[in-house]
């Protein structure tokens, strides 16, 4: 993910896409910590922007977990 994630993006999202959204930034950022061991890692920044992105869809995630099961 080039760009950051927005939260009223991310709030959109079905559990399903964020679930899908989840794996596909932890692929990048494993992908990210090898380059980085490897000695190729050239946009550091990436790193914690990836890692900011997860926390923000963990987040929403456990937002609606929490209100669908007030709702219930």
């Amino acid at each position: 993910m080039s760009k950051e994630a927005k939260p009223a993006d991310l709030r959109l999202k079905t559990p399903d896409e964020l679930q899908g959204l989840l794996l596909a930034l932890r692929k990048t950022q494993f992908n990210l910590r090898f380059q980085r061991a490897t000695g190729q890692n050239e946009g550091v920044s990436q790193v914690k922007q990836v890692r900011r992105d997860i926390a923000r869809v963990k987040t929403i995630m456990a937002q609606k977990k929490t209100s669908s099961a007030v709702a219930v």
